[in-house]
C-alpha cells in the first residue's frame, strides 16, 4: 500500500494542469523535500505519471521524426512502449521526463486495418482544420478487437500571458454495427493574480451511423463517423461559448461589485496614504 507521502505526490501529479507537470513537481517546495529526503518515493509514483500521461494524451516528438505523437492506454504496448500508427514506429517512453527513446519500426497488426487508415486520413484532416497544433492517432487495442479508438489532442499553451489549455476528444468506434461513442475533455487554467480553473467532461453517447456499410465503402464509412464527430463537437463548442458567456454576465458578476461604493477605481499604489473616511468615504477627516 502506498505511503501517505507517495498518495500525496501522486495526487499533485494527477491533477497538474496542461502543460505544467514539470512545474507541479519543481515548483512545490514540500513536495521537492519529500522526493530529496526519500529519493525512493519517486518509484513510488511512477503509476501516477504513467495515469497523467495517458489520460491527458501527452504528446512527444520522435528522436527521428518533427511530428508529434501521443500517448495512451490505447496504443500501449507493455513495459513503457507505445506505437504510432501513421508513422509505423514503436518507442520507448519515460513518464517521468516524458521523452521518447529507442524508436523502432512497427506495423500494427489488425482486421480494421484499411479502415484505420481511413479514419486517420480523415480525423487528420478534420483536426487541421479545427484546431491548432493537434495530434491525433487511430488504433486497434489488439488485432481482433471490434472497436477502433480515435484519439484527437490540441495543447495551447501561452505561460507568458498565465495561461495553458488542453482539448481532447477520444472516441470508440465499432464498425458492425456501425456506432460511435466518445468522451470529449476541456481543460483550462489562468494563474495570473490568481488560480481560476476550468475543467469539462462531455460524454458522448452511443451515435448509430446509417447507412455506411453498403458495399464496404471504408472512406465512406470513415467519411460518415467524421461528419458525426465534427457535428458533436461544433455543438459542443458552441455550448461552451454559451456557457462562458453566461459566466462572465452573471455568476463572475455576482461575485464581487464592479467598482467601490464611491464609483471610482482604487488607486492601489496610493493606498497607503489613503484616509478612510476623507479619501476612500470621500468626507471630511475629524
Amino acid at each position: 500500500m502506498p505511503s501517505d507521502s507517495a498518495a500525496a505526490v501522486s495526487a499533485f501529479v494527477e491533477g497538474a494542469p496542461p502543460g505544467e507537470l514539470a512545474e507541479v513537481i519543481a515548483g512545490s517546495a514540500k513536495i521537492y523535500s519529500i522526493l530529496e529526503i526519500r529519493p525512493g518515493l519517486l518509484d513510488l509514483i511512477t503509476p501516477a505519471f504513467q495515469k497523467y500521461n495517458e489520460e491527458q494524451l501527452t504528446t512527444v516528438k520522435l528522436p527521428e521524426n518533427s511530428k508529434n505523437v501521443l500517448i495512451s492506454s490505447y496504443n500501449s504496448l507493455g513495459d513503457g512502449r507505445y506505437y504510432d500508427t501513421e508513422t509505423q514506429r514503436s518507442f520507448s517512453f519515460d513518464h517521468q521526463t516524458q521523452k521518447a527513446s529507442d524508436v523502432q519500426p512497427y506495423t500494427p497488426d489488425s482486421e480494421h486495418t484499411s479502415l484505420i487508415s481511413s479514419l486517420l486520413k480523415s480525423l487528420s484532416t478534420h483536426a487541421s482544420e479545427h484546431y491548432p497544433s493537434a495530434t491525433t492517432t487511430v488504433c486497434a487495442p489488439s488485432p481482433s478487437s471490434n472497436t477502433i479508438t480515435l484519439h484527437l489532442v490540441s495543447n495551447k499553451y501561452s505561460p507568458a500571458n498565465f495561461w495553458n489549455g488542453r482539448w481532447r476528444s477520444t472516441y470508440h468506434f465499432f464498425p458492425s454495427p456501425p456506432t460511435l461513442t466518445g468522451c470529449i475533455n476541456v481543460d483550462v487554467h489562468y494563474y495570473e493574480d490568481g488560480n481560476v480553473r476550468l475543467t469539462t467532461a462531455k460524454e458522448i453517447k452511443e451515435l448509430t451511423l446509417d447507412g455506411v456499410v453498403k458495399g464496404n465503402d471504408e472512406r465512406a464509412m470513415a467519411a460518415e463517423v467524421l461528419r458525426k464527430v465534427e457535428a458533436v463537437e461544433r455543438t459542443y463548442q458552441e455550448e461552451l461559448n454559451r456557457g462562458f458567456a453566461a459566466l462572465s454576465e452573471g455568476s463572475f458578476k455576482g461575485l464581487r461589485r464592479q467598482l467601490p461604493v464611491t464609483r471610482q477605481k482604487v488607486e492601489w499604489d496610493k493606498v497607503g496614504g489613503y484616509r478612510l473616511g476623507q479619501d476612500i468615504g470621500g468626507g471630511r477627516s475629524r
